[in-house]
Parts: C-alpha cells; sequence; structure tokens
C-alpha cells in the first residue's frame, strides 16, 4: 500500500522547524521514528499535507540525560525527541523506563522508534504513556511562542488524541527518578511477543523507615481510552500487605473496551492478576533497595 502525496520539508534546526510548523498548522505531521505514523500513512488513516522531518536535529534532540526538573525541583530523566527505544533500553538511568521500552514491539522498531514519538501518538496499548503517568512525568512543547510543559495527567485527552497543538513540535520528556526505598516493575499480557498488550500496568512500592508500605501506585494501559493511575496504598499500608486487596481495587477503576482480541472482563480478569504480580515483585525490589541502601 502507498500513502497519499504530501509536501516534505527537512529541517536543519529546531528554529528553522517550528518556522515550518507554524506556517503548515494542522496540515502538517512530524516524522521522527515513523513506526507508527508511516504505517497509519500507508493504510490511508492519515493523510496530511506534509511532513516535517526532525531526523536532521540530531545534535539538538537526541539526548538522554539526568536533569532537575525546573518546576517540580525533583530529579529526571530527560528524554529528547529523536532518543531511540533501543538507546533508552540500554540506559541504567531509569529502571522502569528501560524495563517498559523492553515491550515495545520488536528489535526493529525499537531501533528506529522514539519515546517521545511513542507519546505524542498517545495510543492507550502502548506503554510509555502509562510509563510517563506514574513517574510524573511531562512532556515538553515548543513552538515559536515559546515552551509550555505538559504533565502526564493532562497530556493525554484521548485514544490517539494528546495536548499537542498544531504548530508545536514535542521536543523532550521528563521521567520523574523515583523516591529512596522504592521499587518498580513493568508487567504486560499480550497474545505474541511484540503485540500491543491486552492489558499492563506500571506500579511503583515506596517503603517508609519502618520497612512498611508507605505509598502504592500503578498506571494501567489498554484498559480505557487513556492510561489510568490508581492509588492503591489504602489496600497495602501497614504491615500487612494485601495484594488481592489492591488487585480487586483496581479492577473496580478500569473500564475496559470489548474487541476482537478480548472481553472487557478478561481484560478485568487480568488487571487484577497483573496487580498482584507487580505488586509482590515491586514490594520485593523496594526492599531490597532498602537493603542495599542500608549495608
Amino acid at each position: 500500500m502507498k500513502p497519499p502525496s504530501f509536501e516534505y520539508h527537512r529541517p536543519a534546526t529546531v528554529a528553522e522547524a517550528l518556522e515550518v510548523l507554524a506556517a503548515l498548522g494542522p496540515d502538517a505531521k512530524v516524522l521522527a521514528g515513523g513506526q507508527s505514523l508511516v504505517p497509519l500513512l500507508n493504510m490511508r488513516l492519515a493523510a496530511p499535507k506534509a511532513l516535517v522531518d526532525i531526523n536532521r536535529l540530531g545534535a539538538e534532540l537526541d539526548s538522554l540525560a539526568l536533569a532537575v526538573n525546573p518546576e517540580s525541583k525533583r530529579g529526571d530523566v530527560r528524554v529528547g525527541a529523536l532518543a531511540r527505544h533501543a538507546r533508552v533500553t540500554r540506559s541504567r538511568l531509569h529502571p522502569l523506563l528501560a524495563g517498559a521500552t523492553r515491550f515495545v514491539a520488536h528489535p526493529t522498531i525499537r531501533n528506529r522508534g522514539t519515546v517521545v514519538g511513542s507519546l505524542v501518538h498517545a495510543d492507550p496499548a502502548a506503554e510509555l504513556p502509562a510509563v510517563l503517568l506514574l513517574c510524573d512525568g511531562s512532556v515538553e512543547l515548543a513552538s515559536i511562542g515559546g515552551t509550555r510543559s505538559v504533565p502526564a495527567g493532562s497530556f493525554f485527552v484521548g485514544p490517539l488524541e494528546s495536548a499537542l497543538a498544531p504548530g508545536e513540535l514535542a521536543v523532550a520528556a521528563r521521567f520523574a527518578l523515583p523516591p529512596p526505598r522504592t521499587g518498580s516493575v513493568f508487567v504486560e499480557v499480550s497474545r505474541r511477543s511484540g503485540d500491543y498488550a491486552l492489558a499492563g500496568l506500571a506500579l511503583s512500592v515506596t517503603l517508609d523507615a519502618d520497612g512498611h508500605v508507605a505509598a502504592a501506585r500503578a498506571a494501567y494501559l489498554s484498559v480505557g481510552p487513556t492510561p489510568l493511575l490508581v492509588d492503591l496504598t489504602d489496600a497495602v499500608s501497614g504491615s500487612t500487605v494485601d495484594w488481592d486487596a489492591a488487585g480487586a481495587l483496581a479492577v473496580s477503576r478500569v473500564e475496559p473496551d470489548e474487541d476482537i482480541h478480548a472481553t472487557a472482563e478478561y481484560r478485568r480478569h487480568l488487571v487484577g492478576v497483573l496487580t498482584r504480580r507487580a505488586g509482590s515483585l515491586a514490594l520485593a525490589r523496594a526492599r531490597e533497595a532498602v537493603d542495599v541502601h542500608s549495608s
């Protein structure tokens, strides 16, 4: 299959890219990795009048580094718009983020696809929007009028719909580093390796100074129109940890749809099972983190 015809722009700087995007407005799509956009073009599910290829902007946008978020003042990992999945997977800067990218499609896709591109695509079955939500992350958007930072809770507004406005370029995403005594894990279930998940989640557990659960949260994917954050703390806090109760709480919060891949009831079942599985593992990792710190 062939895409519809389009203009092709290949700016040499971010400033030039922003000028092109401002001139084209809603008629333009940005091409980074292209692993989601190109199939949509070929299937005629997207028909922009112009593509703006940002792959010459690596000097400005191909970055992956520890930073301090100027708004939250917390440490985070800043991922530039041209940082590929494979690079993030190999990094040790943010274990949860690196672990989640291993579930993204296949190695060939991860070699070209970008983290920021996946976030902008805003697929509710994708892994990285859920991770961004759990990590209190944000997306940096630039335009000729300036820059703005949109928190994850406001960035995903619907299936395949983000807060990115016409004329804007997503230049980076920030994933907050976990607090001390925290363990985290990403799990999902798919029909085949590399397929979109039938259900999945990123979950973190933080312990207090006495080794009790102080906080537990999970962000779920493929069970609603956008990733869903659920606070599980009340179900597992204190000296007695009940992951069955946490799973039941999560099941009560999700509203999955039925499709050709799974029924809504099966997706709810997976939410409960995966919450229990991920919670136990995240708690074990949190305790390991305490032991390492203590030694």
